[in-house]
């Protein structure tokens, strides 16, 4: 396992395997520069580096498609595979199964340094200005400049017992004031919570632009009180250096592009939004916490990431349905749940967890059974608070190809007998179909569809792996060429 530690390493990395784009023709932060990571997602194309942004000082550079999928054959997955310290060319199987077992390990606490990269340039008090970086206006009905898609905001209960990292969006308000998505139900509404019953605001650091693996750990969905940065010095055996702040007491990724400091209003609330998110929809404008900034750090010639949130496949769903998979996946096995690997499908904005189950022949009734403990680990586990709708398959089907999803789901659930509705289970309130009152409440219906088939026989599959002996299989790969088709 190769351990990234800063985010030029890993943007080197992926120069060296054809999937970054330095792009010298200056663009504009207003809507251009968004439109061409838009356009990088639904291309499959290389990550955009860009070297030059309309108004804003030499050296100031945005980094777009950070966890983008690729075209290149055998490197889907490599953007996200080589952020968490594998091969390239991993595929999903490996990816997921990897880091769920990472997931049970004992935590690696991180280390602190006196000194970080991050701390090259210093702004505090008057000094501060939050309008000097490249903060595009992402979508054009969104309601400002977005600072925050990719960063990681650190939060601390009063006591010191838990320190979170997450991943919010963050909207600039002026030069030294932001606001953001602080939602109840998620850790960083919690800590703010018991901050507010201290009658006191919540001291905040926001990192941007960290080593690529640390955007996929703060979106994990722990359990309270665990702290992400162990998690992640036990996925690489490592511990992560972090470095102490300048005007809070909390500690941040020692080699992050960009620090923010401050702390989160628990009096003061601004709207916050529209933005266009993940689900693939512009949502609403709400009352959020204002964001008073104290200080801001950061490295020379600073490289601000960002995503481009909307319709699948961009960040959010390659980093969350990733790390989504992962948790449930440890959940299963730690449940004794026969699970052979899970998938977010990306194309699905996440909405649809896929578990491949292993398993002899079962009957009708066993694979209810199956079906109703999925529920029960499932939308009882911290990450099944984001998924609406889970699909058991048999394990000859690969969870991360969508082809084989959509063909196995269409044509192994029964509309009345295979699906299986929960009622009043707490949900994340961003997704696009919940009604105003769901959406309030943060509970709705959930589903598990139940693919498993009772007595399946893999022989009666019609495809090139179940139809032909291996030895055909086998010469008619070996002879794809002499028969005239490319690779």
């Amino acid at each position: 396992m190769i351990h990234i530690k800063d985010l030029r390493e890993y943007i080197r990395s992926l120069a060296d395997i054809g999937e970054l784009r330095e792009i010298e023709v200056e663009v504009d932060w207003n809507l251009e520069l968004s439109a061409v990571i838009r356009r990088c997602y639904d291309l499959k194309a290389p990550a955009p580096l860009f070297n030059k942004v309309k108004d804003i000082e030499n050296g100031f550079r945005v980094l777009g498609g950070s966890a983008g999928v690729s075209r290149q054959k055998g490197l889907l997955f490599s953007r996200i595979a080589i952020s968490l310290g594998l091969s390239p060319h991993a595929g999903a199987h490996e990816i997921i199964n990897i880091l769920a077992s990472s997931i049970s390990k004992k935590g690696i606490p991180a280390k602190t340094v006196n000194t970080g990269v991050c701390q090259e340039n210093i702004m505090t008090g008057q000094d501060v200005d939050l309008m000097r970086f490249p903060s595009p206006f992402i979508h054009q009905r969104d309601g400002g400049r977005y600072i925050n898609t990719w960063g990681t905001i650190i939060v601390q209960t009063p006591d010191r017992s838990w320190t979170n990292w997450s991943i919010t969006r963050i909207m600039l308000l002026d030069k030294n004031r932001m606001t953001g998505l602080v939602v109840p139900l998620q850790h960083v509404g919690i800590i703010h919570q018991m901050w507010k019953e201290q009658n006191k605001p919540m001291p905040f650091a926001l990192a941007v632009g960290c080593e690529p693996a640390v955007p996929f750990f703060s979106a994990m969905h722990l359990p309270e009180f665990v702290d992400e940065a162990d998690v992640l010095g036990a996925h690489f055996g490592e511990p992560i250096d972090i470095v102490p702040c300048k005007t809070v007491d909390l500690k941040v990724p020692a080699t992050c592009e960009i620090v923010i400091e401050g702390t989160v209003s628990h009096t003061e609330t601004v709207s916050e939004g529209p933005m266009g998110e993940f689900a693939g929809y512009t949502g609403d404008a709400r009352p959020q916490p204002i964001f008073n900034v104290s200080a801001i750090t950061y490295r020379n010639n600073p490289i601000l990431p960002v995503v481009v949130a909307g319709v699948p496949v961009e960040d959010t769903h390659t980093c969350c349905g990733t790390v989504m998979a992962a948790m449930v996946l440890a959940e299963l096995w730690k449940h004794g749940f026969p699970a052979a690997s899970c998938f977010c499908l990306y194309e699905s904005a996440l909405h649809w967890l896929v578990v491949t189950v292993s398993r002899p022949s079962h009957s009708q009734e066993s694979t209810k059974n199956l079906a109703h403990m999925a529920k029960e680990i499932i939308f009882r586990s911290k990450a099944g608070l984001d998924i609406p709708k889970v699909i058991l398959l048999d394990d000859d089907i690969d969870p991360s190809n969508v082809n084989e999803v959509v063909w196995a789901f269409a044509t192994r659930c029964h509309p009345d007998t295979d699906s299986h509705f929960y009622r009043h289970e707490s949900t994340l309130p961003l997704i696009h179909y919940l009604t105003m009152a769901e959406k309030k409440d943060t509970s709705s219906t959930k589903v598990v569809y139940n693919g498993l088939l009772p007595g399946f026989d893999r022989s009666e599959i019609s495809s090139f792996k179940h139809s032909f002996p291996i030895e055909i299989q086998e010469k008619v790969v070996s002879n794809w060429k002499r028969y005239g088709f490319s690779d």
